[in-house]
């Protein structure tokens, strides 16, 4: 998988960069407004206990959980193109 990642999408700049934007994107879409949601459904239920955890809270949860590691994910995603094109750009062979 590492081999073709860097084989097929970073060797290629203009494929580098749209994987970038995109990466870039999704991360914002997903952390946008995370720890707000995060801090609201812990205090749900911190204030109403098991019948908010039965109501959809902790299924809510387990979604924010996921959401913030799909973020990451894109993070390095994004991280890894930016250190492709960066070195691209700057190293005096292409």
């Amino acid at each position: 998988m590492r081999s073709w990642v860097q084989r097929v999408l970073l060797s290629r700049p203009w494929v580098a960069f749209g994987l970038l934007v995109l990466s870039f994107l999704v991360f914002g879409a997903l952390t946008v407004n995370l720890l707000f949601v995060l801090r609201a459904n812990l205090a749900l239920l911190a204030e109403h206990g098991w019948q908010a955890a039965m109501d959809g809270a902790a299924m809510q949860l387990l979604e924010i959980v996921l959401s913030g590691i799909l973020g990451m994910l894109a993070y390095i995603v994004f991280k890894a193109c930016e250190y492709r094109l960066v070195h691209w750009l700057t190293d005096k062979e292409h």
